[in-house]
């Protein structure tokens, strides 16, 4: 598979050791940044990663920042990105398995790097079932995205 990677300057140690170590899993991994520790803002490392994925410039990503919450929850302000928080074994196969996530978030200062590692291990092993009933599913978030997901003035 071909994984882009990307963090915020939080992510960044333990993106440096999931590059290398998802490549040993045979799969191909670019990072899409950041490149060093310099303060950045994790919503534009988010929306860099989950527009170079839906332009197919890979197959699944991984975003990584502090807590995992704050990249999680700019993904999925982009229609057409599911991206879940992984923090235990069971959502990182469960989250691609059901809801068929192509973003799987992970918080480097809330888990250790060989939970790390082993979490990425189980999601891009983990295959959607297509059960009617996860496809219904997703339909109907795909429905949301089409209902509220407009263009409109961010307000803070």
């Amino acid at each position: 598979m071909n994984i882009l990677i990307a963090s915020d300057h939080a992510g960044f140690d333990l993106k440096q050791v999931l590059i290398p170590w998802v490549e040993s899993l045979g799969h191909t991994v670019r990072d899409v940044g950041v490149y060093d520790k310099t303060p950045s803002d994790y919503p534009d490392v988010a929306e860099k990663l989950c527009l170079e994925l839906l332009a197919g410039k890979g197959d699944r990503g991984i975003l990584i920042c502090g807590s995992g919450i704050g990249v999680g929850v700019a993904a999925n302000k982009i229609p057409g990105i599911r991206a879940g928080l992984c923090a235990e074994s069971y959502s990182a196969h469960q989250g691609v398995e059901h809801d068929n996530i192509n973003v799987m978030v992970l918080g480097e200062r809330s888990i250790g790097v060989e939970l790390a590692k082993d979490l990425v291990r189980i999601n891009l092993a983990a295959r959607f079932t297509n059960e009617e009933r996860h496809v219904r599913r997703l339909a109907k978030i795909a429905k949301l995205e089409e209902k509220y997901c407009t263009a409109r003035p961010a307000t803070a």
